[in-house]
């Protein structure tokens, strides 16, 4: 049984719950004015309802981790796994193939030696997911009877909803941390492992990139380990180029909307300009490789540059800014809406014209949004991959020239950690210390971009 069925009885449960400790409060209504409740009937119902569902909400996560295990070990108990291998590839594909006919997800085995575990299975499930719903009967009922059984007139019922939604909502916003601290933490374990296979000097000061994944763990050459290429192909399309189209292009469109466009206009073209970020980035990556990146060649050899390739850095910096100008237009538009009319009106009205006042007023009043707009198109722009794989190119190469092709960061790591290579092997460890230097180059630009923010608001509120 799915824990979305266990999830379902335990809110039909927690209705039951809610209905029977709204009705108990409202019978001490009925009592004399020293008798009235301390709490509104709304709050002994909720806090039945929450001892009903929360621990029920415990028990099917820990029964979800649990149950498989149970079932595969009490299938492995019966006689018909006897002659199945000890361990190994083999056993957990005979397994896979009678769990999935057990659970209907698929119409027979492919394997003989599969087919007499498939009812030891079935009883397996149907054993186990008794047991779940029993549980979960028993542990619903158990605390809605607690709670029940505590609600009283003077009960401080809304104190402890209100303290156990509290609760809920910090453990939500942990949540968040708690993963950030994860992937870190992750990250920075691989990353040493990798550093003890390879000097950091070689790795981050090294110009040659080509990790040979065949190669032994113990003969690896440093020398194929220096990541400066994909470093600065990561700058030159994320942060160059790209921004080079996303800047201009989204700063005049949020002053056209903001301060020249009629309203109605507005009112169609800034949801048109956001769809560009809603586009999925294969599709701008298929328009880069197939429109836009040949008739840079096609350009570039008309004018007699006949080294021009159809993998560019050009083509998928172009196509990545284009893609990240509604990051940089929202985030501009909103802060010069929010400057205060009296501001741009007091500049009018001293005969400052109205360029002069978005230049030397609205700008400056509205820097800390366009600046974290800018740094939150900076950080999209080098951590995608799409673009870069299908306009580009996946091998690293250090050049100034646009024209030719580039890999950057991100590309590298989708290239190392797809495939059949050891997790221990030098080329897959380098991914994570690749995305070791990405998260802490993101992690400066959003600090920059906080520190400016900070400095600047405190100059204009």
């Amino acid at each position: 049984m799915s824990p979305i069925t266990l999830i379902l009885i335990a809110m039909g449960l927690g209705l039951v719950g809610w209905l029977a400790g709204r009705a108990k409060a409202w019978s001490f209504q009925s009592g004399s004015a020293s008798e009235r409740t301390a709490s509104r009937p709304i709050y002994h119902a909720w806090y039945v309802a929450l001892w009903v569902v929360i621990p029920v909400l415990l028990f099917v996560v820990a029964w979800g981790i649990i149950a498989p295990a149970l079932i595969q070990q009490s299938v492995l108990a019966s006689p018909a796994a006897e002659g199945l291998p000890a361990f190994g590839f083999e056993r957990d594909a005979f397994l896979g193939e009678a769990r999935a006919v057990a659970l209907g997800q698929a119409p027979g085995v492919f394997n003989d030696e599969a087919e007499p575990l498939i009812e030891p299975f079935r009883q397996a499930y149907d054993r186990y997911n008794t047991i779940g719903i029993l549980v979960t009967l028993l542990i619903a009922l158990a605390g809605g009877a607690l709670a029940f059984l505590r609600l009283k007139p003077q009960f401080g019922a809304r104190t402890r909803v209100e303290r156990t939604v509290m609760s809920i909502l910090l453990i939500a916003s942990l949540v968040a941390i708690l993963t950030t601290l994860g992937i870190f933490a992750s990250l920075v374990f691989e990353t040493v492992r990798f550093f003890g296979m390879i000097s950091p000097v070689d790795f981050l000061l090294g110009i040659k990139w080509a990790p040979d994944t065949m190669a032994s763990p113990d003969a690896v050459d440093p020398s194929r380990y220096g990541a400066v290429p994909l470093f600065w192909g990561t700058i030159f399309i994320g942060a160059i180029i790209a921004m080079i189209v996303a800047i201009p292009l989204g700063l005049m469109s949020a002053v056209y909307l903001t301060q020249y466009a009629d309203p109605r206009v507005r009112t169609w073209v800034k949801p048109l300009l956001e769809l560009l970020a809603g586009v999925p980035t294969v599709v701008y990556g298929y328009f880069a490789a197939l429109t836009l990146a040949p008739l840079i060649r096609n350009a570039a050899v008309a004018v007699g540059i006949t080294s021009a390739s159809t993998e560019s850095a050009l083509a998928a910096g172009l196509v990545m800014g284009v893609m990240i100008i509604p990051f940089v237009s929202s985030m501009a538009d909103d802060s010069m809406a929010a400057v205060p009319g009296a501001m741009r009106d007091g500049s009018l009205a001293m005969g400052a014209t109205k360029s002069e006042t978005i230049r030397r007023v609205l700008f400056p009043a509205a820097l800390p949004g366009i600046v974290a707009g800018i740094m939150l198109a900076v950080s999209r722009a080098i951590g995608e991959t799409m673009i870069v794989v299908m306009a580009a190119s996946p091998a690293a190469n250090l050049t100034v020239n646009p024209l030719e092709p580039m890999s950057t960061v991100t590309v590298q790591i989708v290239k190392l950690l797809t495939g059949e290579q050891s997790t221990d092997h030098p080329a897959t460890l380098s991914a994570f210390a690749l995305g070791f230097v990405l998260f802490m180059v993101t992690l400066a630009l959003n600090f920059i971009a906080l520190r400016v923010v900070k400095r600047f608001r405190e100059a204009y509120e």
